[in-house]
């Protein structure tokens, strides 16, 4: 390891061991009823449909139709809306995938934003708390949930076992391509994210309906924000470069907010979308390609 990427490990170890401490109590301060252990809970004990989720997701997620998807969505010529017309799309989604929320996705984003909000940061860090999650509405377009939601991961590498319910990977196409199932597949040593086909869904759809408009920072966060197996469980360290050592913290930040303001209670809507209409139009004009 080189002494600049040592020193660059040493600083984001710091930096988030504090991080996490902070977030952590907020967590508990805000949501007492629910410990920050009972998040994410992907075991035996996890309900019959998320595990049928993920191994249907699992299953499916091959080089092949990643590539495929790309291709259909990169033209963005499925929708022409605005940003307000988009959330409303998000009320008719409840994510198969998550075992901490049973509320609609409009409901999330406003809770992550303001839990954000509340703490000062950036106003396009909390305009990422309200919009990450609106490449969702790709089960407008027919999609199925698992080529929607969900963790996310690299096809055309060796799966990590630290991704989620890792074993139904074994009925993956590409688990038995033996291109595909060395440590690095089809790519290079510390390439970096940007170099990599991830397992397809809302982060890269919305990544590429957005990232004209918004912050390099914003865009990476929404891109990688379920990218659980690297920025939370340090899955993928050799696929990294040194854009994502820098950009790393930003997202694991973003993380305790999308994971830690998951509550079962709704907010006052109304009341807040003044500030938010305003926030919207500060970085999006009326109308976008979707």
């Amino acid at each position: 390891m080189s002494k600049f990427f040592l020193f660059l490990s040493v600083c984001r170890l710091s930096f988030l061991g504090a991080l996490e401490h902070e977030l952590e109590s907020f967590a508990r301060e805000k949501y007492s009823s629910k410990g920050k252990e009972e998040y994410r809970q992907y075991t035996e004990e996890t309900s019959l449909p998320v595990k049928e989720f993920y191994k249907a997701n699992h299953t499916r997620q091959t080089v092949d139709f990643v590539q495929k998807q790309r291709e259909i969505y990169s033209s963005l010529s499925h929708a022409k809306m605005g940003v307000w017309e988009a959330m409303q799309l998000l009320d008719t989604i409840v994510d198969e995938s998550d075992p901490d929320l049973n509320l609609t996705q409009t409901v999330h984003a406003f809770q992550t934003a303001e839990a954000i909000r509340r703490d000062g940061h950036p106003r396009w860090f909390i305009l990422v708390g309200l919009i990450h999650d609106l490449g969702k509405l790709l089960t407008s377009f027919k999609e199925p949930q698992w080529a929607v939601v969900g963790d996310t991961f690299p096809v055309g590498c060796r799966f990590s076992n630290r991704v989620v319910f890792p074993e139904y990977f074994q009925e993956n196409p590409d688990f038995h391509n033996p291109d595909y199932q060395t440590e690095c597949g089809i790519y290079t040593s510390h390439c970096g994210f940007d170099a990599l086909l991830m397992s397809w869904g809302h982060d890269e759809y919305l990544y590429q309906v957005i990232k004209d408009y918004l912050p390099e920072e914003a865009s990476y966060v929404i891109r990688y924000h379920s990218f659980y197996a690297a920025h939370r469980e340090g899955a993928y360290t050799h696929l990294m470069n040194d854009y994502d050592q820098k950009m790393l913290p930003w997202l694991q930040l973003f993380s305790q907010y999308d994971l830690y303001s998951k509550v079962n209670e709704s907010l006052d809507v109304d009341e807040l979308k003044p500030f938010y209409e305003e926030l919207v139009k500060e970085y999006f004009p009326h109308s976008i390609d979707w």
